[in-house]
């Protein structure tokens, strides 16, 4: 039995206890997804979580009955009379092209569907399955049409899986970088300012400055030349670079320069027409820099680097905290070289990848070639090469990867890396990708050795990916508790009584001083709470002071998830604390 089989099957059954318990339901779809199955409703009346039970229930009773799965094919004329009174699978079936029509009958449920199915519900073994939530969605997709109620299930082959999901499940919601972010004041996103668009917070910009200061000294030390561009390019840019063509979905419509305010309330177009639109990739400008004076071989490879900020618009229903945004921060960078230096600087790039993962705590990952898509630009030749150059690499570096045939972008193959996070989830960070379209497209061209005009190869490549997804992983893959080099405010100096106070001040600015990010808290609050409150907000080391302390010019040291460690001479600790800085270990 597979399992998509069993969750497939369970969603049918989900819609005959909906059809049961809320009688004149009108039905979408039920497929099955990972972990589990949903289905979409046009209910009569509304329901609510506490509604789960109920029809959880009524599941099980029906499972009990060893209900029997039967496929039918019929003509598409009587699925029609079959499904008069459901205008979602009329629309479905006006869609098909065939003439005739797969339906599946479970009980007293009849069901447009390809299958398969279980033979019957007796291969349901007892609570392997559970229903989990409900959601809005939209017919289709679509923001135009009906919105739906979905109700999402989990399932399992036995009870055993299923309890090893929901505690992993239950872990996956302690780390959740949305619920962090507010508790650890690190980002917000504000409805007022708009869907998509996080706000860094002190703590949070903290971090994030951390990040770029390492990459910063990371690139330029292997010879990058770093670049800012604007927000907003000509709409002819844009035509040019075909991202017009290729990806005008994921981008913002143009904005109309010359366009008075009261125009745009009236609907009246600009005078003198000039189109900017939001940038949705920073490429095209780094290729406007490379082109603007002559190149020669010598002076190749050239490394252009940009953390910059780019917009796309991504649905509603997508986005998802820092991970799935409309505003975010690329750690990108073009390497343009000559087809010699393709096999050497891609070495460079997947080894720089691994280098800075572990550096941020993520030692496991998995490996992916992606392959030409059936829609491409450039050569066969060229693609084939630049694919043996990608698969070369990984063997030489003896890296193990598979092949996703065809997962290429249209202009060229690449090399995808996903990372372990600390509960064993992948999280798409790393991407190196050849480009056969813009060189040709904006006719970049480098002079050889013998004076003629050649056109380069191009690598887009980001390390990291963007900063705010980068920074929801790190969040979630620690659990907001930051290695000592990252953690926004590293130490806390806590003053037993307010005698103690002035001693606080003078350990914080020494620790200051040395670099470290120290706060002395001399609010007019217990030792106690001061200590909870920083165990909440997860900072690595808290330093108590007090009679002892100042005779004996020490402190004592409570780290983070150990507590009490002891007194230690402040030389000591600061020590101690500086190489697991260098070292980028956990504090």
């Amino acid at each position: 039995m597979k399992i998509e089989t069993l969750r497939h099957s369970l969603a049918h059954i989900l819609a005959q206890a909906v059809q049961e318990l809320y009688p004149g339901v009108k039905f979408g779809i039920g497929p099955s997804i990972e972990n589990g199955f949903y289905y979409d409703f046009d209910l009569p009346k509304s329901i609510t979580p506490e509604d789960l039970i109920k029809i959880e229930k009524k599941m099980k009773e029906l499972i009990k009955k060893d209900i029997k799965f039967k496929k039918k094919i019929i003509s598409r004329n009587e699925a029609k009379k079959i499904f008069k009174k459901q205008p979602y699978k009329l629309e479905l079936i006006d869609e098909l092209t065939t003439k005739t029509v797969s339906i599946y009958e479970s009980g007293d449920f009849l069901d447009l569907c390809k299958g398969p199915h279980l033979k019957s519900t007796r291969e349901i073994l007892e609570n392997s399955f559970k229903l989990t939530k409900i959601a809005g969605a939209y017919w289709k997709g679509n923001e135009k049409k009906p919105m739906l109620t979905r109700i999402y299930g989990l399932a399992f082959k036995n009870k055993k899986e299923l309890e090893k999901h929901l505690k992993f499940k239950k872990e996956a919601e302690k780390r959740d970088h949305r619920s962090l972010g507010q508790k650890l004041e690190l980002f917000m996103i504000n409805e007022q300012i708009g869907a998509g668009l996080p706000i860094w917070l002190p703590k949070g910009a903290t971090l994030r400055k951390i990040i770029e200061n390492y990459l910063y000294q990371e690139l330029t030390e292997k010879g990058y030349q770093w670049l800012y561009t604007p927000h907003i390019g000509s709409r002819k840019l844009w035509e040019t670079s075909g991202h017009w063509n290729f990806y005008n979905e994921s981008m913002y419509p143009p904005l109309e320069i010359g366009q008075s305010l009261e125009d745009v309330q009236k609907g009246k177009k600009a005078k003198i027409k000039e189109e900017y639109l939001l940038k949705p990739m920073n490429c095209p400008f780094h290729v406007c820099v490379y082109n603007s004076k002559i190149r020669s071989y010598r002076d190749l490879p050239i490394k252009y680097a940009e953390l910059g900020t780019v917009y796309r618009y991504e649905r509603s229903g997508t986005l998802h905290g820092l991970i799935r945004v409309r505003g975010f921060t690329q750690d990108d960078a073009h390497i343009i070289c000559t087809s010699d230096q393709m096999t050497e600087e891609t070495v460079k790039l997947v080894k720089d990848a691994i280098k800075m993962l572990k550096d941020f705590g993520f030692k496991e990952y998995n490996i992916y070639l992606s392959t030409r898509p059936k829609k491409y630009v450039g050569t066969i030749k060229n693609w084939q090469k630049a694919t043996k150059t990608l698969e070369y690499v990984l063997k030489n570096l003896k890296l193990k990867y598979q092949i996703d045939p065809g997962g290429g972008v249209f202009y060229g193959p690449k090399i995808d890396i996903k990372i372990k996070d600390s509960i064993g989830r992948d999280w798409q960070c790393t991407t190196i990708q050849f480009d056969f379209n813009l060189p040709a497209r904006f006719k970049m061209t480098y002079v050889d050795r013998k004076g003629k005009k050649k056109e380069p190869y191009m690598i887009h490549r980001a390390l990291l990916g963007s900063m705010e997804r980068f920074f929801g992983v790190l969040i979630e893959h620690y659990a907001g508790a930051f290695p000592l080099w990252l953690a926004p405010i590293q130490i806390w100096v806590i003053p037993v009584g307010s005698e103690h106070r002035k001693y606080a001040k003078e350990i914080a600015k020494k620790l200051k001083e040395e670099g470290l990010r120290a706060e002395a808290k001399t609010e007019a609050e217990t030792v106690s709470k001061k200590i909870r409150q920083g165990e909440i907000q997860k900072i690595p080391y808290l330093l108590v002071v007090g009679d002892k302390e100042i005779k004996n010019k020490t402190v004592r040291v409570r780290k983070r998830e150990k507590g009490d460690i002891g007194e230690i001479s402040l030389t000591k600790f600061l020590k101690k604390a500086n190489i697991r800085i260098e070292k980028k270990v956990e504090a």
